[in-house]
């Protein structure tokens, strides 16, 4: 009997995991395109090839993009779908580096617009990420997909008892919703089969990450006190504010004396930020940019300071928000790579936000 390839039933599913596969490929395209640009930076730009031939790694990341799609689509072990997914990223990343090649004539890796393109594509990515963390409508149908997915591991004769209970939570719910009498059935003898005397079960074993993960929380939990968790926050919004707002001011003061506007020209000019009028204006608006957000997060640096907690997280929320997602993408374009460490230090700041907001809802209310 020949294999359906296609299907009459098209609306989707989301799979079990998804969430996890797509950060592991989110965290592999991070480190592809820093990793490439640094490696590249610290060997002053090596060509592989001679002659007439030049590898470019986009050849990469197109082959491990290829073997990434294959593992996935041969392969029905669920650990196919973590190897695909560092696999994907990396090869995204490797692709996507090289961009500026391809939209200049010049084939110009250099090109200005290349970093913001790099960047703007990995916040669209981030963004389905958030999209597809999201809890969605119960679906018995969907329920179904997924618990059949999660029984692979008895074929596999490693399924704990945890995961068991788990398989036996969501088979009880489609039991109890589906409105389809087949799924019902399903459900039920699968549910029967689970709960069989004679099932082979293995302990339930801890892994590393589960490991690593709680000896951090614990060192969290002993050290990251909420007081010392507004230091980090009133110190790192602190510093990031008043660094961009007193380079607002200072560009502010210096267009006051005659000429000063035209010695800055100058300077960004034989530092190679800008190269024409439009340049210098597409400097200014940044600057102008970068200093608003940075007078937003004085603020909440201040605001956190005073004992306005849930203003300043507000504020410092909104400021990072508008730097990561909005001036990152002028700044790529001025100062490409070099401002990558900033953006990550600013992610890890908004993440410290969120962080502390869960620990001030778990033990207490923010003033």
């Amino acid at each position: 009997m020949v294999d359906r390839i296609g299907s009459r039933i098209l609306k989707p599913v989301r799979r079990r995991g998804a969430q996890q596969y797509l950060l592991i490929t989110l965290l592999s395209f991070a480190v592809s395109v820093a990793g490439t640009r640094l490696l590249l930076e610290l060997t002053g730009y090596p060509q592989l090839g001679g002659g007439e031939l030049h590898i470019a790694h986009v050849l990469w990341g197109g082959l491990l993009l290829f073997t990434s799609a294959l593992v996935m689509l041969i392969l029905a072990n669920r650990w196919a779908f973590f190897l695909g997914a560092v696999l994907a990223g990396l090869g995204v990343g490797l692709f996507i580096d090289e961009v500026g090649k391809f939209i200049t004539q010049a084939n110009d890796y250099f090109y200005p617009a290349a970093a913001p393109i790099i960047y703007a594509f990995f916040l669209l990515t981030v963004l389905v990420y958030l999209q597809i963390r999201r809890p969605t409508t119960y679906d018995s149908r969907a329920e179904l997909y997924r618990t059949l997915s999660g029984m692979t591991e008895l074929l596999d004769r490693h399924l704990e008892p945890s995961e068991r209970e788990s398989l036996e939570k969501s088979l009880t719910l489609v039991l109890e919703s589906a409105e389809d009498e087949n799924q019902a059935h399903l459900a039920q003898h699968l549910l029967a089969y689970l709960r069989a005397e004679t099932l082979d079960l293995v302990p339930d074993e801890e892994t590393r990450l589960e490991r690593y993960t709680r000896a951090l929380l614990h060192w969290e939990r002993r050290w990251l006190t909420p007081i010392r968790y507004r230091a980090i926050l009133v110190g790192g919004l602190g510093a990031i504010g008043l660094n961009t707002f007193l380079n607002l001011t200072q560009l502010l003061l210096a267009t006051r004396t005659p000429g000063g506007l035209d010695a800055i020209f100058q300077q960004l000019l034989i530092a190679g930020q800008v190269s024409s009028t439009n340049g210098m204006l597409g400097f200014v608006s940044r600057m102008a940019l970068e200093g608003s957000v940075g007078l937003i997060l004085t603020l909440a640096a201040a605001f956190i300071l005073i004992g306005w907690e849930r203003w300043g997280l507000n504020l410092g929320v909104i400021g990072l928000l508008l730097s990561l997602a909005g001036v990152n993408l002028l700044v790529f374009y001025f100062e490409q790579f070099s401002t990558i460490l900033t953006a990550f230090v600013q992610f890890v700041l908004l993440l410290t936000i969120f962080r502390h907001r869960q620990r001030l809802s778990d033990g207490g209310a923010v003033s």
